[in-house]
């Protein structure tokens, strides 16, 4: 055997490396979508897992019975305590981020700062104090999923991609006008999750 046959059995052809070219093109196109989707996929989490924060917030205010400040006579009763949903908080940040992350301020007053014992993310006893990508808000009554008086919707919209479509995550809870008892919808509602 000469030395050039020997050298032409060890290479490889033209077909066999465009071959090998063409699957690791595929490949990376594969895993620049897998990692484009897990990161769309961690930016919604934030989403829900805040939306799910504000649920929690509200039915445990609701939970927490609230009486009038009052003096009882001898002999008498109080009057009856009774269990309310936060009213309206002002949606945080007041514009919907495109794209981009929004710090919240955390100055009293300001932000999720505000409110009282009745009203907005006090009475939620809801912060955030890491930047996020949506707006927050918490709405006694509802807008985007159009549930009934007597409930409440925790909600959040963004624009991760900036194109102009809104993500939108909701959660909203009816108070049950014969029971009393609060109900959550059984899943967050989403529209354009990845969007």
């Amino acid at each position: 055997m000469n030395r050039n046959s020997r050298s032409l059995r060890r290479a490889f052809t033209l077909v066999e490396l465009m071959i090998v070219v063409a699957i690791i093109g595929v490949l990376a196109a594969l895993a620049i979508y897998g990692v484009r989707k897990y990161l769309a996929s961690a930016k919604t989490s934030e989403a829900k897992n805040n939306v799910g924060a504000i649920t929690r917030g509200a039915a445990s205010a609701y939970e927490r019975e609230t009486t009038a400040s009052q003096v009882v006579g001898e002999g008498s009763n109080s009057a009856a305590a009774s269990n309310q949903l936060c009213f309206s908080a002002t949606a945080v940040p007041n514009f919907v981020p495109k794209g981009v992350k929004y710090q919240p301020n955390s100055k009293d007053g300001v932000d999720f700062e505000v409110g009282d014992g009745l009203t907005g993310w006090k009475c939620l006893k809801f912060g955030e104090v890491q930047a996020v990508y949506y707006q927050l808000s918490y709405l006694r009554g509802a807008q985007v999923t159009k549930a009934p008086a007597g409930s409440f919707e925790a909600s959040a919209t963004g624009d991760l991609d900036a194109d102009g479509t809104l993500s939108t995550f909701a959660r909203t809870g009816s108070v049950n006008a014969t029971t009393g008892q609060l109900i959550l919808a059984t899943q967050i509602y989403v529209d354009n999750e990845f969007e």
